[in-house]
């Protein structure tokens, strides 16, 4: 009792005079503009976007909603996350654990020794402390850069998700938009097999020369060439997406196989202001969050530079028979207190203080940069967004006064008013027209998710839950079985 007493009272006296060594953390300035460059835009809205899961209001498409549902239950990438997520936490466990004793050891010990005639039994039980003092702040600062490294990896699954929920989001969109240019590329091929057959038609009669047909066989087979091209893409689209959810390619194949339209995106679009990207974006986020866990890193680099201080002790029982061990006249005790200091290590104890410090001003750069980038590439996709737009409305005008060319190309081609040049430089430019236009519809949707990654939207709807939390059940059982036989231990 005496020996805990004694203890306690030390324990106090040390910690009433804890200091922490190294700087103090504060959140760094980052340079922001005050609103966004198209904010005179009539479909550009100052407004914070309120709806989280944007792709469903942005898009309003059921077999897009249920493919984001599966990818968040089955994407590895952001299980692989979650699982980093789940290494940070014991990672600041281990942290705190280290603010307690640092030795606890329960001994034990059981001899027979033979000196002449003589026998001798020696038995031993004990308990052992030893901790070394928090006094510098040494392993405050540890915990302090644990806890920010935590928070770091929970915004990298956020980023992870925002990510995975954008890539979903566009191939599916790539998917669709392939489709309906296959589609388009199998209308012109009937035109242009149409053509073929009028011009073969017109030199079995002696009208034309053999060159029409051939002109018109040479376009109807480059466009077959450009479906199979088409069709390559599409399949990659679709493993791609096969890979996002989680599944082989070959699970996967036989989905999306009917054609769908290519998801309408709106015109207006809320964006919040530029300096909600340092709040929403998780990419930002993790930048400040890995810089206050090297700010902490300065201060546990300083507290080598003072000595460390430890106190500790023991209890026990000794005896040469087992039955007395846990007589009175058995009991043992110890209690010490002692320090370390490296004198002699300056010159190489300085140099981490510095290289920590260098390593902070690094990524204090990096947080800064990340900021700036990250303007950069919401202003650079809202842009694109904006004026895909007009580039369908234009495409669209084009389209449809191609396709009355080819009308009256055909028909003046029939009758012998034009020759077939003219009718295959129509045919040629209908091709192209339609599929520009299909494929900047596929623009405009594809530039809408850009938007929406680049705002850092959508993590939101992990509603703060712990991402350990959400991964498989089936994950965490396997982890479970790994170390049953050790349960009692880790317990």
């Amino acid at each position: 009792m005496r020996f805990a007493a004694t203890g306690i009272s030390l324990v106090v006296l040390l910690l009433s005079g804890c200091i922490n060594l190294g700087p103090d953390y504060q959140r760094p300035e980052a340079e922001v503009e005050p609103d966004w460059i198209e904010i005179e835009d009539s479909r550009v809205s100052s407004e914070p976007s309120t709806d989280p899961k944007w792709w469903k209001s942005a898009f309003q498409d059921p077999e897009l909603d249920k493919l984001v549902e599966a990818a968040l239950q089955q994407n590895l990438t952001l299980r692989s996350a979650g699982l980093r997520v789940l290494q940070s936490q014991q990672q600041l466990a281990i942290a705190v654990g280290n603010q307690y004793p640092q030795q606890q050891q329960a001994t034990g010990s059981a001899s027979r020794q033979k000196d002449s005639d003589v026998i001798f039994n020696n038995y031993n039980l004990g308990l052992n402390l030893g901790w070394e003092v928090d006094f510098w702040g040494r392993f405050s600062r540890q915990v302090e850069s644990a806890s920010a490294e935590l928070d770091a990896s929970v915004a990298n699954y956020d980023g992870a998700l925002v990510s995975m929920v954008s890539q979903a989001a566009n191939n599916y969109v790539l998917i669709r938009t392939y489709q309906e240019r296959i589609e388009v590329a199998r209308d012109n091929i009937k035109l242009q097999a149409e053509s073929l057959r009028i011009a073969q038609a017109k030199f079995d009669a002696g009208d034309v020369s053999e060159l029409d047909v051939d002109q018109a066989e040479s376009l109807l087979n480059n466009t077959k060439a450009t479906l199979s091209s088409l069709e390559v893409s599409l399949q990659q689209f679709k493993n791609a997406l096969a890979v996002l959810l989680g599944n082989p390619p070959q699970e996967f194949n036989g989905l999306l196989r009917k054609k769908g339209s290519i998801p309408a995106a709106q015109a207006d679009v809320a964006l919040g202001m530029p300096q909600d990207l340092i709040r929403r974006r998780p990419d930002v986020r993790a930048a400040e969050r890995q810089l206050a866990a090297q700010s902490a890193q300065i201060g546990f680099a300083v507290t080598e530079l003072y000595p460390h201080l430890t106190i500790g002790g023991g209890i026990g029982t000794s005896a040469m028979e087992s039955g007395d061990l846990f007589e009175s006249s058995s009991e043992t005790w110890n209690l010490f207190g002692m320090f370390e200091w490296n004198i002699f290590n300056y010159g190489r104890l300085q140099s981490n203080v510095r290289l920590q410090d260098a390593r902070f001003q690094q990524l204090l750069v990096d947080y800064r940069n990340t900021v700036l980038r990250a303007q950069g590439e919401t202003e650079n996709a809202i842009v694109a967004y904006l004026k895909s737009h007009e580039q369908f409305q234009s495409y669209s005008l084009a389209a449809a006064a191609s396709q009355r060319a080819v009308d009256v190309a055909t028909i003046q081609y029939q009758e012998g008013a034009i020759d077939f040049n003219t009718l295959i430089s129509t045919l040629n430019a209908n091709q192209q027209q339609q599929d520009l236009m299909t494929a900047t519809q596929g623009s405009v949707a594809t530039s809408l998710v850009q938007v929406y990654k680049a705002l850092g939207g959508g993590w939101e709807i992990r509603d703060n839950r712990d991402p350990v939390d959400l991964l498989p059940a089936a994950t965490k059982d396997e982890m479970r079985e790994r170390t049953r036989a050790w349960d009692g231990v880790l317990k």
